[in-house]
């Protein structure tokens, strides 16, 4: 069967409804809550399993002591790199979980019959809102009322203070909001460009003629961006 519109994937569907008081208090299940309780089963199960029975490190590497070791060298970089601060190690595990949880919930997406949670612009904001917040506790107790000087550099002449900070400020807050719509909107138009080839590729192979032929080069290019 295939879908109507290639956004219908995107769809919250209702699974099951538990009734606690009627009219008044039940809970309905969605294919985004059952994907999520899924992901959490999954990881708990894998942390314990990798806990232990390879929380020894070998100076030859398992495969999956490699893979965490590709992610942690990726994630110091990354960190060293941008944050140009004394206590940039304060702030690996914060980045280094948030970088996984961001990867494995996209990767997941990917396997066919899945829901991708990050599709939905309420689990992206939910993300980048938690975050904004918590950053900007630790700004404020470590730099206390410094913390304005983000808004006005040193060195700004009045006249030209009140045209910048309003904009220092809008850009400011706008940024958890950015964040969550950059991340929606590529895996929105990623998922939708696949399902978009992914039916082209049907409806040529559909007909029944030499025209056939004309459907590896579509198919070669979906499995390019699939991986």
């Amino acid at each position: 069967m295939f879908l109507n519109s290639p956004l219908e994937q995107f769809v919250l569907l209702p699974v099951f409804d538990v009734v606690l008081i009627k009219s008044i208090l039940h809970f309905t299940s969605t294919n985004m809550l059952l994907t999520e309780i899924t992901i959490f089963v999954f990881l708990v199960t894998f942390l314990i399993n990798i806990s232990s029975k390879t929380g020894q490190i070998f100076v030859i590497p398992t495969h999956w002591q490699y893979f965490f070791e590709s992610l942690y060298i990726s994630t110091i970089s990354l960190v060293k790199d941008n944050l140009q601060i004394e206590e940039k190690d304060h702030f690996f595990p914060i980045i280094s979980i948030t970088f996984i949880l961001i990867l494995f919930l996209n990767v997941y997406g990917i396997i066919p019959y899945t829901f991708t949670v990050t599709c939905q612009l309420i689990v992206t904001f939910s993300l980048s809102l938690f975050i904004f917040i918590a950053i900007n506790i630790l700004a404020v107790l470590k730099h206390k009322i410094k913390i304005f000087s983000l808004f006005l550099p040193s060195g700004v002449s009045i006249p030209l203070a009140f045209l910048l900070v309003p904009i220092e400020l809008i850009s400011f807050f706008f940024k958890p909001i950015s964040l969550a719509i950059r991340l929606f909107v590529n895996i929105v138009a990623g998922h939708t460009m696949l399902k978009i080839i992914a039916g082209f590729v049907l409806s040529i192979m559909s007909i029944a003629n030499l025209y056939f032929i004309f459907h590896i080069f579509p198919l070669f290019l979906i499995t390019i961006l699939f991986f």
